[in-house]
Parts: C-alpha cells; sequence; structure tokens
C-alpha cells in the first residue's frame, strides 16, 4: 500500500526499519535516524515515517456499526494483574447464546485496530472480547508509541495470564455457549500460540504472525491451530521450522498458511503492510475455521 499517490513504492527496507522499531529492536531515535537514507525526492524524514504509522481513520467497521451490541467489561485475573478490563462485543439480535472469541492485541495495546478486529468477529456471529493489557497502567493512551512503552514495562507472564483469564471468562459468560477460541496478532499472536498448549479446553486458536512456544509443548498440543504467516517476516518464521517439526512429530491438529511477498502485520489495515488480498483470504479462513470447530 502506499499513501503517497503516484509517489514511487516504500522501499522493502523501510518497512524492514519500522518492524524493528515496533519489536524494540530499533530506538525511535535510531529509526528516524536510519529512515535519513530513503528521504529521497524531497520526501523528508517525517513524512516517510508517516507512510508507514498507523492511520486508525482507515478502520473499515466504524464502532456502533449497526447491529452490534458493545461495551467495556472488567474481569478478574488472579494469576495476572488481578483487575482487568476488555472490549465486549456482539450481534445485538443475537437469537440464544453464541461461541465466544478472545481477540488479541500486539504489543501496543487495545488500539481502534484490535477493536475493529473484534467488531468483525462479532459481525461475523460470535461474542468477541478484547482485553486490554495496558488497562493496569491506565488503558490504551491513544497512540501507539506510548501504548508501546507501557506494554514493555509489564511483566510478560503475568500478560499471558491477563489473556487466559479472558477465555475463562469468556466461556462462563452467559451470552456464550462456553466454546471460545481466540485469535491475536504479533505478540497476540504469540500469546494465541501459548494458550493452545497451556487451555487445552479452547476449541480453536489461530495465531496471525506470532513468536513459538518451546517445541517440546507441542507434545500436549490439544487445541486445533491455524497459523498465518508473513512471506518477508523473515524474524518470526525462523522459529517456523523447528515448531513445525515438532507440531508433525505428535500428529497435532493444524494447518499453516504462508501469504508470499507481504510483510509482518498484514492484516492491519490501518499501515502499508496491509494487503488486501493476503488479508481477505486469511481472515475468511479464519471464520472458516472457527466455524468448524466453535459452532
Amino acid at each position: 500500500m502506499d499513501r503517497s499517490g503516484d509517489a514511487a513504492p516504500i522501499p522493502q527496507e523501510v518497512f524492514d526499519l519500522y518492524d524493528a522499531y515496533c519489536h524494540g529492536d530499533l530506538s525511535r531515535r535510531g529509526f528516524f535516524e536510519r529512515l535519513g537514507k530513503y528521504a529521497v525526492g524531497g520526501l523528508s524524514v517525517s513524512a516517510l515515517a508517516a507512510c508507514v504509522m498507523p492511520d486508525y481513520a482507515r478502520q473499515q467497521t466504524e464502532s456502533g456499526a449497526d447491529g452490534l451490541y458493545e461495551e467495556m467489561l472488567v474481569y478478574d485475573s488472579p494469576r495476572g494483574a488481578g483487575e482487568m478490563e476488555g472490549y465486549f462485543v456482539r450481534p445485538a439480535d443475537a437469537d440464544g447464546k453464541l461461541p465466544g472469541i478472545v481477540v488479541i492485541h500486539e504489543n501496543r495495546g487495545l488500539n481502534p485496530h484490535i477493536r475493529d478486529v473484534a467488531r468483525r468477529a462479532a459481525q461475523a456471529g460470535y461474542v468477541a472480547f478484547a482485553p486490554d493489557a495496558l488497562y493496569p497502567l491506565g488503558g490504551y493512551p491513544g497512540n501507539d508509541d506510548d501504548g508501546r512503552a507501557m506494554q514493555a514495562t509489564r511483566d510478560r507472564e503475568s500478560m499471558v495470564q491477563d489473556f487466559m483469564a479472558a477465555a475463562d471468562f469468556l466461556k462462563g459468560h452467559v451470552a456464550t455457549t462456553g466454546k471460545v477460541g481466540c485469535v491475536g496478532f504479533c505478540f497476540g499472536g504469540a500469546v494465541s500460540n501459548l494458550m493452545a498448549v497451556r487451555q487445552p479446553w479452547l476449541s480453536a486458536a489461530v495465531p496471525y504472525y506470532g513468536g513459538w512456544p518451546d517445541a517440546a509443548d507441542a507434545a500436549g498440543l490439544k487445541v486445533p491451530l491455524q497459523i498465518h504467516l508473513a512471506g518477508l517476516d523473515d524474524r518470526v518464521n525462523a522459529g517456523w521450522p523447528a515448531y513445525k517439526a515438532a507440531l508433525d512429530a505428535h500428529d497435532a491438529n493444524y494447518e499453516a498458511y504462508i501469504y508470499p511477498g507481504v510483510n509482518h502485520g498484514f492484516h492491519n489495515d490501518t499501515t502499508p503492510r496491509f494487503d488486501a488480498t493476503a488479508a481477505a483470504l486469511a481472515w475468511s479462513r479464519t471464520v472458516e475455521f472457527f466455524d468448524l470447530h466453535l459452532r
């Protein structure tokens, strides 16, 4: 995706720099300094940075969309933060109980894009619940840079426990059938992988370009798993062969898709990493997978 109209496409190296910055491998100062190499043809560093930063005005499913009921709900996370909050959304005219899906955000809190993904899950006929790992720190601060810095101060295992508690909460909610799956992106993809091996009662887990559990954990995997990976995502994909071998060795119930020529974050339609074709295919597969295992 190119936000600059007829200008030249953004070089792949810029996406790689942004990925390193997003995941803590490059400081903000280092990110802007290295962008200088690619700020050519009258394009300033700040303008180039703006091309790869999220633009949440692009979200497709507006809050309050017709046919959806939504609210913020507090729940208990006894092994995590203690008290947590999440965005709860379901079809307003649901006839009876529905399966539930926990939607797990990236490494920056419950931003508008993840709320939007939760609404899409609800529009597909599910009760969706998207916790905010930043709730104990005051909640998502309104921008990803501050959200990323805030989330980095939280203990990772505590956050994993918070999302596992959200699945327990959704399982027992009066609006659900008790069947629950999870879907997560980046950090949330890694958490989805962990939940699949730690919560064997889950009905399905769908990690998008997330890190991997220890290969030894694959031996106990009982949860149907659908994995989505970006072809250009060398950082995450480096760990896939070893985990795939472990899954295969234990005849795990999984399917995996690698989308050629797309970047980490290709499903996020608020950034230029978005690939409309790959994102649509991945999401259709996700919904079909949940329909198969949660209905």
